[in-house]
């Protein structure tokens, strides 16, 4: 006869299992969305748009699939110690993820805005931007499909660049919009799609912090790595544009 631990046993390492395939799935679809919403907007391609923000439902979807297992797990297995740390994990790296896909459709939605504008000379580093994050969310899934707590310290580094990189950008876009009031519709569009795709970094790096609580028990030490320097931006105006003072404007 069967023994009944050994059952037991083996079917919560399939629960198990089945919750870590979840993740890796809606991992895949937010980094494709990430790219899909990027590649819409540097193609000028409101179809490609459309279809983003549909494929969203899909990542909404999975993560309720991935809550009911939870719920079931804890209510019928009782986990505790490593095997509890794990399912908690699950659970927020989840919530993670969905925020990540939610971003890629609202810049989905702000590509088809600005598809009836004339190109835009900043789409460039959106592109630059969105591929490093692509990178990051990439490692964070590799550092969470092995455990590997050493790539996610990486990772949790690397938002400073994010970061820097946002920050960079922010002054291009406010530039352009001083140089011409022309631009600032546009403008004001991209800056909302960069501030998306620096929000999935910091998710990202939510998630390299919550694999190194898996793999370890412990949180990481030390305050995160932060390059933003946004809200401390003094830009003058340039002295070719229109209605130009002598006055500085701060953001």
């Amino acid at each position: 006869m069967p023994d009944t631990k050994d059952h037991i046993v083996s079917s919560f390492d399939k629960e198990l299992r089945t919750i870590h395939e979840i993740i890796i799935r809606m991992g895949g679809m937010a980094e494709n969305q990430l790219a899909e919403a990027v590649d819409a907007l540097v193609q000028r391609d409101s179809a490609k748009a459309e279809l983003v923000r549909a494929e969203d439902a899909k990542i909404d979807a999975l993560e309720e699939e991935l809550e009911s297992a939870v719920v079931q797990l804890i209510a019928l297995r009782q986990p505790v110690a490593n095997d509890l740390r794990a399912v908690i994990s699950a659970l927020k790296i989840s919530s993670d993820l969905e925020r990540i896909g939610d971003y890629a459709k609202n810049i989905a939605k702000r590509s088809i805005a600005i598809n009836q504008m004339p190109p835009q000379k900043s789409v460039t580093s959106i592109m630059r931007m969105s591929r490093l994050v692509q990178e990051i969310v990439k490692d964070t899934l590799d550092a969470f499909s092995n455990s590997d707590k050493d790539r996610a310290i990486d990772v949790w580094h690397r938002d400073e660049e994010v970061d820097e990189m946002y920050t960079s950008l922010f002054r291009e876009l406010l530039t352009y919009m001083m140089e011409d009031p022309r631009n600032i519709s546009a403008c004001t569009h991209m800056l909302f799609i960069a501030k998306n795709i620096e929000r999935m970094g910091d998710h990202a790096t939510n998630i390299a912090e919550t694999i190194y609580y898996l793999s370890t028990g412990a949180r990481l030490e030390g305050k995160r790595p932060k390059g933003d320097r946004t809200s401390f931006q003094v830009l003058s105006p340039n002295s070719d544009a229109p209605d130009n003072n002598d006055s500085e404007i701060e953001i």
